[in-house]
């Protein structure tokens, strides 16, 4: 008998437990619903415009087939450069952060780089270990001012780091 009452009990409270569950939870919204994933619009233009970064890309590769040697060597490296920064300012509009801001200028500075590198292909001996020796400098002191740049800046917001103490 109590082995049957005890069963009446727990079945009682667990049927009350939920109900109790059930008016406490709130129905979800269309505005919660929508928190969690980007507007139609949202992912619509940024199809848009990575359809875009990528058509221009092909664009300007396909211009350079005219060309030959170094030329079109250069040509590609900054055909290749432009996308690479494209992307990277894109990544910076739609998540907008310090990382990515600085991926932008890491993204620059390589661009120019690399077609300096392609441009020094084109001079012979002495010159070109010069050309190279020159845009690797400069290419290092871009990659230093870029550090120090954001070297004091964080991904907070700005009311965190105003220098307020509590």
């Amino acid at each position: 008998m109590t082995l049957k009452l005890c069963s009446i009990a727990a079945a009682l409270a667990l049927a009350l437990a939920t109900t109790a569950q059930a008016q406490t939870t709130a129905p979800r919204t269309t505005a919660d619903k929508a928190m969690d994933r980007p507007a139609t619009g949202d992912r619509k233009a940024k199809k848009a415009e990575e359809d875009r970064i990528e058509a221009e890309y092909k664009a300007a590769k396909k211009q350079c087939d005219t060309l030959k040697g170094n030329e079109k060597e250069v040509c590609e490296a900054d055909a290749k450069g432009k996308m690479k920064v494209a992307k990277a300012e894109f990544e910076a509009k739609y998540e907008p952060s310090v990382a990515h801001e600085r991926k932008v200028e890491e993204a620059k500075a390589e661009h120019k780089y690399e077609v300096a590198k392609e441009k020094c292909d084109a001079q012979k001996g002495k010159e070109e270990s010069a050309c190279e020796k020159q845009a690797k400098a400069e290419y290092e002191k871009a990659k230093a001012d870029i550090r120090q740049q954001f070297a004091n800046r964080k991904d907070s917001p700005p009311s965190a780091s105003s220098g307020v103490t509590k």
